[in-house]
């Protein structure tokens, strides 16, 4: 299996941490060279190792983000 290359391109929040240091995050991320995508995975404390999570589009998130806003909360 080969390394997946990957660059943080904007830190947009945290959304949870754990009692081990690791924080649930979104973020911009670029995947292999790619364009950058939203992400929102959990970051290890040194931003090296990464749980899983999902990434998505700008269209993605406009759709989610207006899912959201008809949530009552």
């Amino acid at each position: 299996m080969s390394d997946i290359k990957f660059e943080i391109v904007k830190k947009i929040g945290v959304l949870s941490k754990s009692e081990k240091g690791w924080a649930k995050e979104l973020n911009l991320v670029s995947w292999n060279d790619r364009e950058p995508k939203y992400d929102i995975r959990s970051w290890s404390p040194d931003g090296q190792k990464m749980g899983k999570g999902i990434t998505i589009s700008v269209e993605e998130l406009t759709a989610l983000k207006e899912i959201l806003m008809k949530i009552d909360m």
